[in-house]
């Protein structure tokens, strides 16, 4: 299965902020849309990428203070991205070796959709589902 086949099915909705906003701030936005990152654009491009496991490294390593700071100063730069042709396979063994959970999809230069390695799981469960179904049938 390709990227677009999992955005038509998922939707292809990105929760995007600006890098001058606080580490706090971003706490909120993920909290208030129940998201695991944001992507941080500037002159609608990607600049960065924030995770729950960002705040948490900052907070660990710097302290509560940390979260008056500006997210430009802890996101995730520069962030590998994923395109529509790109199989859940490649999907899943880069954001494994990369050790990352999200993956922006682009086109054009153009944020399109956002992939978590959640979604990625769903899919090869599905794919399980369905060929365990068929091998029933197939053998009863």
């Amino acid at each position: 299965m390709n990227v677009a086949t999992i955005l038509k099915h998922k939707g292809s909705g990105v929760f995007t902020t600006t890098s001058d906003k606080s580490l706090l701030e971003i706490a909120k936005l993920l909290q208030q849309h129940g998201i695991g990152c944001i992507v941080i654009v500037r002159d609608d491009k990607i600049a960065g990428i924030v995770s729950e496991r960002d705040l948490l490294r900052a907070i660990g390593q710097a302290g509560p203070n940390v979260l008056e700071e500006p997210v430009s100063d802890f996101m995730t730069k520069p962030v590998i991205t994923a395109r529509e042709c790109d199989t859940a396979e490649q999907l899943m063994t880069e954001m494994t070796r990369r050790r990352f959970r999200h993956m922006p999809v682009v086109e054009r230069d153009r944020l399109i959709g956002l992939v978590s390695i959640g979604d990625l799981v769903k899919i090869q469960i599905a794919e399980i589902e369905m060929e365990t179904a068929a091998t029933r049938e197939y053998t009863a």
